[in-house]
């Protein structure tokens, strides 16, 4: 099979750089700007899938990692693939792994071939090279896998942050070639890269323009939202962003709030990630227009009235404040799953919202009134 055309741009905006476009996978059409919530471990935590489809989730997240210690790839490759696995039919984007390279840093070493890994669960040694990644990816039967890479943490000096571009360079190519060798990118499958390079322009420059010669299908912005500030991860992504080519998907990874998303959607972002809306909701926080919502106030206690008037999700059109808020205090489990129903539908919502007002060529006025409005009402 030839390779999908992946990216069709369907309309750019004239006050911002915010595109409205359409990436083509093997399980499906995706609609971009679009959210993609994160199911790490084969399952979005406290939802069911028939209800991601019903708020429109078009596209999910797993985890290479995370798959690949437990139940193990050859057995999801073995039970039908990750999609028969969880009961998915639409498209699947699969992290690298590389982000534990970060977030695990007392669990590993990297080495010129790959990541040498203690497991979190039981200290078994695991190695993860740009081969092995994409093997697991492979065995998964992702839609869109992701290269390894090495994310620099907000402290690394230009030193620590040059080796991390070199390492994320030499891995992307190995990935990009065993992509090739194994057919996977001949049936269908997309590679995307991941740039990194920190805070530094230089190497996020170099950075890229290394990986548009390697000519990947799609592409990630890396290495933002490990606590910088948000101006500095602004700066970041609209930096790199006009930087990838204009014909190619572009993914901000692991990010991030409502107002963050749009704000990047109009400096040219595509595609977003972030455990954001379902690990508030199990701490028992919403997302309204008007900010966050900390369910467990004392204000809800007799609120009538849904999270977001005219909002058409089974929590909002069901359910009070009072019941959520009642739910969330006495530790039930039907108040975090309601929660992560509504804030997943919020997100998937505001993005629906985006691309209408990028069709309509209003997108400018309206996000930042949007965003604004959002940011403050903060912390009720």
């Amino acid at each position: 099979m030839a390779q999908i055309p992946v990216y069709e741009l369907i309309q750019a905006d004239t006050a911002t750089a915010a595109r409205r476009g359409r990436v083509t996978t093997l399980h499906g059409t995706v609609e971009t700007p679009i959210f993609m919530p994160v199911g790490t471990q084969a399952t979005v935590k406290a939802t069911f899938p028939h209800t991601l489809e019903e708020v429109d989730a078009q596209i999910i997240l797993g985890n290479t990692y995370h798959l690949h210690i437990r139940p193990g790839s050859g057995l999801i490759r073995d039970l039908g693939g990750l999609h028969r696995f969880m009961g998915w039919s639409r498209p699947i984007l699969t992290d690298s792994g590389g982000f534990q390279v970060f977030s695990l840093s007392s669990l590993r070493r990297i080495t010129k071939e790959g990541v040498h890994f203690r497991s979190h669960l039981d200290g078994a040694k695991i190695f993860l090279g740009p081969k092995e990644s994409l093997d697991v990816q492979i065995n998964l039967g992702s839609d869109i896998a992701m290269v390894l890479d090495v994310c620099p943490s907000q402290e690394a000096t230009e030193a620590e942050t040059r080796d991390a571009v070199e390492r994320t360079l030499d891995w992307a190519h190995a990935s990009k070639q065993h992509a090739s060798d194994t057919g996977f990118l001949d049936q269908g499958h997309h590679v995307f890269g991941i740039v990194q390079g920190g805070q530094y322009d230089a190497l996020r420059k170099e950075c890229t323009e290394r990986l548009v010669e390697m000519d990947f299908p799609g592409y990630a912005i890396g290495g933002v939202s490990v606590g910088e500030s948000e101006p500095e991860m602004m700066k970041q992504v609209g930096f790199t962003a006009p930087l990838l080519p204009e014909e190619k998907p572009r993914y901000v990874m692991g990010v991030g709030t409502p107002a963050q998303l749009l704000k990047m959607v109009a400096l040219g972002a595509d595609m977003f990630d972030c455990v954001m809306p379902t690990r508030a909701a199990r701490h028992g926080t919403a997302y309204t227009p008007d900010g966050r919502l900390n369910m467990k106030n004392e204000q809800w206690k007799r609120d009538e009235g849904p999270l977001v008037e005219g909002m058409d999700n089974y929590t909002c059109t069901h359910f009070s404040k009072a019941y959520l808020r009642h739910l969330v205090v006495s530790n039930e489990p039907l108040g975090g799953m309601l929660l992560t129903l509504h804030n997943l539908h919020f997100y998937l919502d505001l993005m629906r919202q985006a691309r209408e007002h990028i069709e309509a060529g209003d997108f400018g006025i309206w996000h930042r009134e949007w965003a604004a409005r959002f940011e403050a009402g903060q912390g009720k």
